[in-house]
């Protein structure tokens, strides 16, 4: 038998804020603060409903690295 997503009540608290607000992210900035939350506390993997979470983590990350290894333009 497999586990419930411990993170699954908070993915669908932000379908439910998303579908009330018409899709407007920035309307549902509380639900996807919980959201985060609830993903940095268990291990990666250990939420399917984390998955885009870490992507989206990971792509920052990487981002970053690559912005701080481009030097600042002249003056």
């Amino acid at each position: 038998m497999s586990q419930k997503d411990p993170c699954q009540k908070q993915a669908c608290e932000i379908q439910k804020c998303l579908q009330v607000n018409n899709y407007m992210e920035s309307k549902c900035e509380t639900v996807l603060q919980e959201m985060w939350k609830c993903c940095a506390q268990y291990p990666k993997g250990r939420s399917i409903c984390c998955s885009g979470f870490e992507k989206e983590e990971r792509e920052r990350e990487k981002f970053k690295a690559t912005s701080e290894e481009i030097p600042p333009p002249p003056q």
